[in-house]
């Protein structure tokens, strides 16, 4: 713990801790146990910040062609290299035998389920592609090496190659007539050229100029064979920025449709198309014609059709993806979601071809239905959760596989079938032992009125001991995005929060994306706006309650959760104190500083150059004056999305106005606060210091 968390705090904390040893290296836990080292907790504790260090999640569940068996990948925190770790897990279909498989992530059955592909470091520690035999003897093959990591392996359906994207380099040249230098000299290195406007990006820093193209190996390893090639890139871009590489196989293998944009991809905004590849000739032919933003495409069993995700060009801030089918070779697309109006994701075709599998986000719940070519939509699961669909076995009655999230479980791995009304039977207890030494904050919906009557939803997580006679302080978090969504699923940092005794409230205002399109529409080039008065009516709605010590109310966020608390207490003096996290301050600057520059154009009709008066408008720093909430603000050093110099700017106004204030600069990390074990854990106990420092009485922040 930081010496500078207070003694208040500590002694709050001090009955709830775990005292958690180092780990030895990055052990591998076995399932539903604590972390070697650590100190178990008494049955009725609570969960600390602590608990990060013994905390795990699953991903990415894998079922063999067969239907017998599960790979998924674990993750966990190894806190002496303070660093996150993944490996490969495999058990029974019925969660038996789990066992360590091998370290590495994003695993793949071969069509025959013989193999498994998967990620993991070389000697090197460059990721590349690998592949393991699934039989006694478990040989491990490294079957690429390249450069730069390769990008969505996946098998051909014959299994005798592995197809992936990766980067076709093409620098910037600049020859200029230098003179050489001086023997024994130590001139500066040779500046950066730099000719893109997407130059960088969060996560990566400077970018390698370059394209991504679709290559192909032996599935034993050799030479590698480029598909594609050419000034344009595979994989539709979000902003400039390189991303996922979707493609699918026709049943034959001989074509690969894969979503990119044949063109200048760093002047295009929301732009690409549907390709289909030729892996003989290597001829590129254009599905899609309407010009728009077409991704994510999954060939039909008979190979006649695509699936896609997508919409036209609109100019509109926001525009809703809905699933899509044409025939491979040309015609006029179907929109089979018009009427549903919700965000899709994880198609999968039905095995007779008459319909897409495909999980659905309402109201901050995912599950799975069945979208048909013909005939009404069919419920496959139910429940007040997230839910996955992550693979599907190939046998005469298929089994789906994949991540179950609920409001008090942490993610595991889950079985059912693709029946109306399936069962969810889970397969894995990663968390079991954590969870049955501490006691969880109930988590209850929230619905409530905004100002001009729209409905709102969201949650709020009561402390384990919560007595509705008493008050509570009250936490506010703000989602970013804008364009995103809180979910009911089960959160972290919510939940040590609630153990320390905060109510924490959290909400979908407008712009929150699992409400149908022209709700998330409702910020269309006026953000921050009605959002901000969304959240502020869920506070009066939980105030009205007579829960809440309204002399300690706080509010935080990141990202666009920092844009709207960097809002609100310049519009409002109703919070005792703040915690702003990687918020863009001013969208003038930000244009210039971030990694998505078409994106926050997006948010205004005109450029400043044309009109700067909206620019200025929605700026949260031109309401600086109006601030009187003591605010901690915390961003990333190497933060590309939001930079720093958006915190910067803010801190600077507070402080020459005398506005309490502090600005942690949070080394090594890019967008966001918590990527490393440690930094994830700080960001926790620092918030909740900063808020017990704090609160509002007779309308004047004071220290307590």
């Amino acid at each position: 713990m930081e010496v500078v968390v207070t003694l208040r705090i500590l002694y709050r904390l001090l009955p709830l801790l775990v005292l958690a040893s180092p780990v030895a290296g990055a052990a591998i836990p076995d399932p539903g146990t604590l972390v070697p080292g650590t100190v178990a907790l008494a049955g009725d504790s609570v969960l600390t910040a602590a608990h990060l260090l013994q905390y795990e999640t699953v991903q990415s569940p894998q079922i063999s062609p067969d239907g017998n068996q599960v790979v998924y990948t674990r993750r966990w925190a190894d806190a002496r290299e303070d660093r996150y770790e993944t490996a490969l897990w495999i058990m029974g279909v019925d969660g038996s035998r789990q066992r360590f498989l091998v370290e590495g992530s994003a695993p793949r059955w071969s069509p025959d389920g013989t193999r498994l592909l998967y990620l993991a470091a070389a000697e090197d520690g460059t990721q590349q592609v690998f592949v393991r035999w699934m039989d006694a003897e478990g040989a491990v093959s490294q079957v690429t090496r390249l450069e730069q990591a390769p990008r969505n392996p996946a098998w051909t359906p014959d299994g005798r190659s592995i197809v992936f994207g990766a980067l076709v380099p093409d620098p910037v040249r600049w020859a200029i007539d230098l003179p050489p230098s001086p023997a024994g000299s130590a001139w500066t290195e040779a500046p950066r050229i730099i000719d893109d406007l997407h130059y960088r990006q969060d996560f990566q820093g400077f970018m390698r100029r370059g394209y991504i193209h679709l290559f192909e190996v032996a599935a034993e390893g050799g030479a590698v064979r480029q598909l594609t090639a050419g000034a344009w890139n595979v994989g539709s871009r979000f902003d400039g920025l390189v991303g996922a590489i979707n493609f699918s196989f026709t049943p034959d293998g001989r074509t690969i449709v894969v979503d990119g944009w044949q063109g200048d991809w760093d002047t295009i905004y929301r732009r690409s198309h549907l390709y289909a590849v030729d892996r003989e000739t290597l001829a590129v032919r254009q599905i899609t014609e309407t010009v728009g933003f077409w991704t994510n495409p999954v060939v039909s069993p008979d190979g006649r059709r695509v699936a896609y995700l997508g919409y036209p060009a609109q100019p509109d801030t926001y525009s809703q993806p809905y699933l899509y089918v044409t025939d491979l070779m040309g015609g006029t697309p179907r929109n089979l979601t018009q009427e549903l109006d919700r965000l899709l994701a994880d198609l999968h075709w039905a095995p007779d071809g008459t319909g897409i599998y495909a999980t659905v986000t309402h109201h901050g719940t995912r599950n799975v239905r069945l979208i048909p070519l013909q005939g009404p939509i069919t419920d496959i699961t139910r429940g007040n959760h997230l839910l996955s669909l992550s693979s599907i076995s190939t046998g005469r009655t298929p089994t789906a596989v994949g991540i179950h999230i609920g409001p008090q479980s942490p993610s595991e791995v889950v079985r059912f079938s693709l029946r109306a009304d399936a069962d969810v039977a889970p397969l894995t207890r990663v968390n079991a032992t954590l969870l049955a030494s501490v006691r969880l904050g109930e988590v209850e919906d929230v619905w409530y009125t905004s100002a001009d009557g729209t409905r709102v939803h969201g949650w709020v997580v009561k402390p384990p001991n919560f007595d509705p006679t008493k008050t509570y302080p009250l936490l506010m978090e703000i989602h970013g995005g804008p364009f995103s969504d809180y979910f009911v699923g089960f959160n972290f940092d919510y939940q040590v929060w609630a153990a320390m005794g905060y109510l924490v409230l959290y909400t979908n205002p407008r712009g929150s994306t699992s409400y149908g399109e022209a709700f998330a529409r409702g910020i269309n080039f006026r953000y921050p706006g009605v959002d901000a008065e969304d959240l502020l009516s869920g506070v009066d709605a939980l105030v009205e309650r007579g829960w809440v010590d309204t002399s300690r109310m706080y509010v935080g966020g990141c990202s666009g959760g920092g844009v709207l608390s960097s809002w609100l207490i310049g519009h409002s003096d109703r919070f005792a104190a703040a915690a702003v996290r990687c918020p863009v301050t001013n969208w003038m600057s930000m244009f210039g500083q971030t990694d998505i520059p078409y994106f926050t154009q997006a948010f205004f009709q005109k450029p400043f150059w044309e009109d700067p008066s909206e620019w200025l408008k929605q700026s949260p720093i031109m309401y600086v004056g109006e601030v009187t909430t003591p605010t901690l603000l915390m961003t990333g050093e190497l933060d590309l999305r939001t930079p720093m110099a958006q915190t910067e700017e803010y801190f600077a106004a507070l402080k020459y106005r005398g506005v309490p204030t502090r600005m942690l600069r949070f080394i090594g990390e890019y967008h966001g606060t918590g990527t490393r074990p440690s930094n994830g854990m700080r960001t926790i106990l620092y918030m909740a210091d900063w808020y017990d420092q704090w609160e509002r009485v007779g309308g004047e922040a004071r220290r307590r």
